[in-house]
């Protein structure tokens, strides 16, 4: 913190006053009567006010003789050289620095950890991710997709519960639901993830943390979109592997569908109408998943 001219002074004046004060405690203990007094009480409270008086104005010189403590400012380049090599030249202390690293380090990792901590708790609180009770309760090995998975090309314009009873259906054939976008741009998740609450839970009225949710993947995937020149919702694609794969760790040549089947229609309608076009290995599976239940 910078230290002022006006402090020291004002450091200066209180130092002299509390000598002066000092200073006059003892004369009055010396000069206090002791049965004649030899001046009145009046002119002893004068004197004591003139040595006072005295005292500041000393002060207040001395405070005025102090030194500036600021630093001079100068444009000269010869001095600003100077004062760049000085420290350039300092002392390196690898343990500090080593130290500052660490600190930085162990700061970077907490905050990474709080924010992890956070985001799950809002996932919690929407419903899209149970609590760790619930979690555990629920716990089991994932399975391995194999075949072709039926992928439901989707949009938040629809309304929801056009949405929620294809997730109904799609929990059955393990099916994916796909949208292009997130509603409100990629820097909002805010809405998508509210709008997954409202498809996936299992009572639509339900809310907090412990909504019990269907088991389907959502997705947000404008490269299959691409891949499979969707240009209206809703749309069903037999996609072979697995369609729910990052798309930025995928690329274009990527496994696709052999047909694309588009209508407002049931999900049994929509794999009847696959298998009519050619598909009828892709949509075996499915379509006994979908009977079956």
């Amino acid at each position: 913190m910078r230290i002022s001219k006006p402090s020291i002074r004002n450091a200066a004046l209180i130092l002299a006053v509390g000598a002066a004060t000092a200073a006059l405690a003892q004369d009055a203990t010396r000069d206090a009567p002791s049965g004649n007094a030899r001046q009145s009480t009046t002119d002893q409270g004068q004197t004591v006010m003139d040595r006072l008086g005295r005292a500041i104005k000393s002060g207040e010189d001395a405070a005025g003789r102090a030194p500036d403590p600021r630093l001079p400012r100068t444009d000269n380049p010869a001095d600003r050289r100077r004062a760049f090599e000085a420290l350039r030249g300092r002392t390196s202390m690898p343990e500090m620095e080593a130290r500052a690293r660490a600190a930085q380090a162990k700061g970077e990792a907490s905050l990474a950890a709080e924010r992890e901590r956070q985001a799950k708790a809002l996932r919690q609180a929407l419903g899209l991710e149970p609590a760790e009770e619930q979690a555990l309760a629920k716990a089991a090995p994932a399975v391995a997709a194999k075949g072709w998975v039926p992928v439901l090309f989707v949009s938040s314009s629809m309304p929801i519960p056009t949405l929620r009873s294809y997730a109904v259906q799609l929990e059955r054939v393990h099916g994916v639901m796909a949208f292009r976008g997130v509603p409100g741009g990629l820097k909002r998740m805010g809405p998508m993830a509210k709008l997954t609450a409202q498809i996936l839970r299992l009572e639509s009225d339900c809310e907090g943390p412990n909504c019990v949710m269907r088991d389907v993947q959502l997705i947000v995937d404008p490269i299959v979109f691409r891949q499979h020149g969707i240009a209206q919702v809703p749309a069903l694609a037999m996609i072979p592997g697995d369609p729910t794969q990052a798309y930025c760790e995928r690329d274009d040549d990527s496994p696709r569908a052999a047909h694309v089947v588009f209508g407002d229609s049931a999900l049994s309608g929509m794999l009847e109408e696959y298998a009519r076009l050619g598909g009828k290995e892709e949509v075996a599976h499915a379509q006994a998943l979908l009977v079956a239940r």
